[in-house]
């Protein structure tokens, strides 16, 4: 529970200090989850540029999902 709670407040911290870029969502608790169990590894660099790419694209995605969501839901 401990866990969650900071993540929570990591997540809003974040959003906090640094807005999303257009066309993205802001990061989550879970995708920070993710991602700070992937980076502090000993892969090589390749990988965890990989990693955030990933993540990028992923935000990307869900915010064209939601928007594509609410566009629809207006019309009918």
């Amino acid at each position: 529970m401990l866990a969650s709670a900071f993540l929570a407040v990591l997540a809003a911290i974040e959003r906090a200090r640094q807005p999303p870029p257009d066309g993205m969502i802001p990061l989550t608790s879970s995708e920070i989850h993710h991602l700070l169990n992937v980076l502090p590894g000993p892969a090589p660099a390749p990988a965890h540029s990989h990693r955030l790419r990933w993540s990028a694209w992923r935000r990307r995605h869900q915010h064209r999902a939601r928007t594509s969501h609410y566009q629809k839901r207006t019309r009918t």
